[in-house]
């Protein structure tokens, strides 16, 4: 069984509300040194929202539900720490590794200690091109059977946005759009597809949650979009430049499967100057704090 930092296993015991927060955005994600302090802050998001903050890693063979600074100063600063999936925790543990949790892994664990909330940034799914590739994030099987509400900005906008969303309407995983009528496209505030349900209240959230229960829906997981305000978004005619120019270099660089997405990631933060990193810090941090006050409705 994974460890329960002990704040986070009194919280449970009590009822308090908790939310998860996933480890592969401070490993894998954010640039050296700042990974640790927006780590840290991604977290605080979480206290003043009124939860408790349960970040999920693999630290040195052990499952570990919430991190304390030593661990999570290990997971953002060592050289070591591979990216983990579902697939790969029992062989991770097994070989006494240090991994940080994806969206998949930090939902099965999330779940596994009884917690079912879950802040990240932006949700994985139907890459471009999986018509031939067949390449599909582990997220979206995730969400199908895992029971946790996963409070995000959308599916990355380097995905294939409706074939996600066709994904996810097959699986059977409901939609909430948070204040928005539209999906939100990570950096993007819109990325030109609606949402069939929209909420604009953490209590409102709540009352779908409670509802789920009591009609046993709440066998897999929820998406709960929660979009950048437009002025806050990155400029679209940028953001379509450098996901052009993205691509092409991910292409000729050969670049294949999970590899593409932190590739894209650190071409746009290095290519647009910084101004996609502060958007993804802005989108976790807010994700963070609406995951919290979702939460305290619920609890």
């Amino acid at each position: 069984m994974p460890t329960v930092l002990p704040e986070v296993a009194e919280a449970l015991a009590a009822g308090r509300p908790v939310v998860a927060l996933e480890s592969t955005i401070v490993s894998h994600g954010l640039p050296r040194p700042d990974n640790l302090r927006i780590a840290r802050e991604i977290e605080q998001a979480v206290r003043r929202g009124g939860a408790v903050p349960a970040t999920i890693a693999v630290v040195e063979g052990r499952a570990r539900i919430g991190l304390d600074d030593d661990a999570l100063t290990r997971v953002a600063t060592r050289d070591d720490v591979v990216k983990v999936s579902t697939r790969d925790l029992a062989v991770l543990v097994a070989r006494g590794g240090t991994g940080a949790t994806t969206v998949a892994a930090t939902s099965h664990l999330a779940a596994l200690a009884g917690i079912g909330i879950f802040a990240t940034g932006g949700l994985g799914g139907v890459h471009r091109g999986a018509r031939t590739t067949w390449d599909e994030s582990a997220d979206l099987q995730s969400l199908a059977t895992t029971p946790v509400a996963v409070v995000c900005a959308g599916v990355k906008s380097i995905l294939d946005v409706p074939a996600t969303l066709e994904r996810l309407e097959t699986l059977g995983v409901p939609v909430l759009g948070y204040g928005t009528d539209s999906f939100p496209g990570f950096y993007l505030s819109d990325s030109g597809h609606g949402v069939d349900w929209r909420v604009d209240t953490p209590e409102q959230v709540a009352a779908v949650l409670t509802a789920r229960k009591e009609l046993s829906t709440d066998d897999r997981g929820l998406v709960l979009a929660n979009p950048l305000p437009p002025d806050e978004q990155v400029e679209p005619g940028l953001h379509d430049r450098l996901l052009g120019d993205g691509l092409r270099a991910a292409d000729e660089a050969r670049v294949r499967g999970k590899d593409v997405t932190p590739f894209l990631l650190d071409f746009f933060h290095r290519q647009s100057g910084g101004v996609t990193l502060q958007a993804n810090i802005r989108i976790v941090l807010r994700n963070a704090e609406l995951a919290a006050r979702v939460a305290v409705a619920s609890a």
